[in-house]
């Protein structure tokens, strides 16, 4: 069996497993699964777009997007990454309804990290009702409950978080913290005892011994004077004795084990501090580690909307629509290599032919009035690919028109210096009046 196939081997059998995970509710391990698959064969398709899907089911649609537009660039036909994305985009306003509620949420880690807890808490709640499956949300909303003390609120929105993902790992020792200060671990703890306990004894249970043959007269009357007296003998000598000795054995071991106690309690609380001093400093890390990855998420998810907007405007052939979308777009912030070979593919066109067309559509605007609109169509060319005399002497002449002189004097300078041997540079010296 060659390398490649046995990478395709493995890759489906993390697929199978990723899918069998996602099917429990096991989202996280679903996930790491399929990333496995993905590491081993990338074009698996199948595995990606199941990625998208949990990422979605976890509130996280900046992923889901990312995940799918990889996969329809590896496979543009018979993929159903664009269904899922059709189903997205073809909801009025639900990307600007993510892109908000991801800018609340930033703000809400602002707030937390300056130490403005119910701001943050009162905002975090608005972004959870808004998108009720935001993992990330849900866990700082505990974490800022459980720095207050609330471990009941807290247990509230680790649950939500069971219910998307049973075995999120930090949810899961969220939970157990929370469980620990509210009493519930000791409650479920014998809850689980008496389930696996032995039944009690019942009273039917016991055995009644037969009773003895009374006996009559004399004989009774002295073996009762008899017992009397040897029963007072045994108590004062023996009895009364070893019960003082098993009272005072009984009162240092009472005392033994109440400080046992106190010295377990002392030990538990010390622990706990410990622990809670520890949960602070990951919490603090984790809020920095979100703030830093979501401050950039957003203007992520705008440049692959981006994308995806040209993407589709140019398999309907409208090249207007590519021009100005690409004239605002960031291909420095996609990084993947199947988008960012999109985005160098669109880059070669637009520096060929595509900046004409923003001159074309800054001609429209000139022709019909609209001055400030073809300079904004003029400057997008020229950002594109500024060796354009044809463009610079026409926003020397709107310029001109405006009366804003020393504007139009340097543009069309720009042009007898750079393009001495042309007609443009002619016609220049004319307009500035040399």
């Amino acid at each position: 069996m060659d390398y490649a196939n046995r990478c395709r081997r493995i890759a489906n059998g993390y697929y199978n497993q990723g899918l069998e995970k996602a099917k429990i509710r096991d989202l996280s391990g679903a996930a790491e699964c399929l990333k496995k698959s993905l590491h081993f064969h990338k074009y698996q398709t199948d595995a990606r777009n199941l990625l998208g899907l949990i990422y979605y089911e976890m509130g996280e649609t900046a992923e889901s997007l990312v995940q799918w537009i990889i996969s329809l660039n590896l496979q543009p036909e018979d993929n159903r990454a664009a269904e899922y994305m059709g189903r997205i985009q073809g909801k009025l306003g639900r990307l600007d309804a993510e892109s908000q509620n991801i800018r609340k949420y930033n703000q809400s880690l602002g707030l937390a990290r300056a130490g403005n807890d119910d701001l943050a808490i009162l905002q975090l709640n608005r972004v959870v009702e808004i998108n009720p499956h935001f993992v990330k949300a849900h866990l700082v909303l505990a974490l800022l409950y459980m720095r207050r003390g609330d471990y009941t609120k807290a247990g509230k929105s680790l649950y939500k978080v069971l219910q998307i993902d049973k075995s999120h790992p930090k949810a899961l020792w969220y939970m157990s913290i929370a469980k620990a200060h509210t009493g519930r671990a000791e409650v479920e703890r014998k809850k689980l005892n008496n389930a696996f306990s032995h039944r009690q004894m019942q009273d039917d249970d016991i055995i009644l011994p037969p009773t003895y043959k009374e006996t009559t007269g004399w004989m009774t009357i002295i073996n009762i004077v008899v017992g009397l007296a040897l029963g007072a003998a045994v108590i004062w000598f023996l009895v009364m004795p070893a019960m003082e000795r098993q009272l005072n054995h009984r009162h240092n071991q009472e005392m033994t084990k109440v400080l046992e106690q106190v010295n377990q309690k002392n030990q538990e609380i010390d622990a706990l501090e410990q622990e809670k001093s520890a949960m602070e400093a990951e919490r603090n890390e984790a809020v920095t580690s979100l703030q830093s990855m979501e401050e950039n998420e957003q203007s992520v998810v705008f440049q692959y909307q981006r994308l995806v907007q040209i993407l589709k405007a140019r398999e309907a052939q409208d090249m207007n629509t590519v021009a100005l979308v690409y004239s605002d777009l960031d291909g420095a912030l996609i990084t993947d290599e199947q988008s960012a070979a999109a985005v160098a593919e669109i880059r070669t066109y637009m520096e060929t032919e595509g900046f004409q067309v923003l001159a074309d559509l800054g001609n429209g605007a000139r022709d019909s009035g609209d001055q400030e609109a073809a300079l904004g169509y003029y400057q997008k060319s020229l950002n594109i690919k500024g060796d354009n005399p044809q463009v610079i002497y026409d926003m020397a002449l709107i310029y001109q028109a405006r009366e804003e002189r020393d504007t139009a004097n340097e543009l069309f300078g720009q042009v007898i210096m750079n393009y001495p041997n042309t007609e443009l540079a002619v016609l220049a010296k004319e307009a500035r009046g040399y």
